[in-house]
């Protein structure tokens, strides 16, 4: 649920308690996770300065690279749970995601919004490329996933309980962000499973083509 949602939104905030969490992840002690690192610097001053400006509700994560999430793997390496993800399927995805990927692209951003969890930037996906990576994707893996995939970069988790009249005010007052998301790799990260916020590791990267030109081009 977003808070924009006028209909079927949260009342108030979600408080995020960081700590380990051995019943989920059992001794296993890395994740991965496909994202698409923000790279622009223009971006990367918005997010910090945004985030400064939620300060007194979110936690910080100085550690944490910002990014979008494309597709939740599981827990990296060999194992036989559900929610392991092997190297086998790793390498099939690298496969599938290089003969997919395509040239250098763009992603629209919209105003703030958040989720009981989190404040996030939004990000659409009107050309499909979005979703064409994910399907292929998935292809080699079933997602690890709880909830609809909704593209977006993550602002922080909040560390406040507060109601949703507040969030909405303090959305509004937030600078629009700058109007795209510019794709120049995809990643396969992992991050260590007791540290909620800590940094991610890249493992295999897929670099996006340099758009061909021709003669009509000019």
């Amino acid at each position: 649920m977003l808070f924009s949602d006028p209909v079927a939104r949260p009342a108030e905030t979600l408080v995020a308690e960081l700590r380990d969490y051995p019943e989920w992840h059992r001794g296993r002690g890395r994740y991965g996770v496909w994202v698409i690192p923000v790279q622009d610097a223009a971006l990367l001053d918005y997010i910090e300065a945004t985030r400064e400006q939620l300060a007194d509700l979110i936690h910080p994560s100085p550690r944490r690279q910002p990014h979008l999430t494309v597709f939740v793997c599981g827990f990296h390496g060999e194992g036989v749970a559900d929610d392991d993800f092997p190297s086998l399927r790793l390498a099939r995805q690298v496969t599938l995601l290089q003969a997919c990927a395509g040239t250098l692209c763009t992603l629209p951003m919209a105003r703030p919004d958040s989720f009981a969890s989190a404040a996030f930037v939004p990000v659409g996906d009107a050309s499909g490329q979005l979703s064409r990576w994910r399907h292929a994707l998935s292809e080699a893996s079933c997602e690890v996933r709880q909830s609809p995939y909704v593209p977006h970069i993550t602002l922080g988790l909040y560390r406040r309980c507060v109601g949703g009249d507040v969030v909405r005010r303090r959305l509004a007052m937030l600078a629009m962000p700058p109007p795209v998301l510019a794709i120049r790799e995809l990643h396969y990260v992992t991050y260590d499973t007791r540290d909620q916020l800590g940094p991610l590791e890249t493992v295999h990267s897929v670099s996006l083509k340099q758009a061909v030109r021709t003669a009509t081009d000019t």
